[in-house]
């Protein structure tokens, strides 16, 4: 059977990184794992795509050297962010229009105060 383990993994880690022995690098456990996608507050997900859609993403992170997966997440919180901001603009563009209807109609009931308590003393006279 052919030997299809990639060649990186057979050599020595101090060939890519001299800060690195073999006795302190090992397999994250399940509940380490677990961790480190809680302290990113990273959630697996399964997305379907068209292949020229990823084909293209590929790409484009193998021309900016990130993986493809990264720069996706970049592209979906760059989308979001920018959506949110339409969304809460909207949201404060009603609610100050609401703001500004109820004062209007506030600055009215004040024009008419003086009406209301002429027309409730002219009652307790009659």
């Amino acid at each position: 059977m052919e030997n299809t383990t990639r060649k990186n993994e057979c050599e020595p880690w101090s060939k890519f990184d001299d800060d690195l022995d073999e006795a302190s690098i090992g397999v994250a456990s399940d509940a380490e794992i677990a961790a480190i996608e809680d302290a990113a507050e990273l959630q697996m997900i399964s997305i379907r795509l068209q292949k020229g859609l990823l084909s293209s993403l590929k790409t484009i992170a193998e021309f900016h050297k990130v993986g493809y997966q990264p720069l996706i997440r970049d592209l979906l919180i760059r989308f979001a962010t920018a959506e949110m901001k339409l969304v809460l603009n909207d949201l404060l563009s009603k609610h100050t229009e609401d703001l500004r209807r109820l004062e209007a109609e506030a600055k009215q009931r004040e024009t008419i105060k003086p009406i209301d308590e002429f027309l409730a003393r002219e009652r307790k006279k009659a």
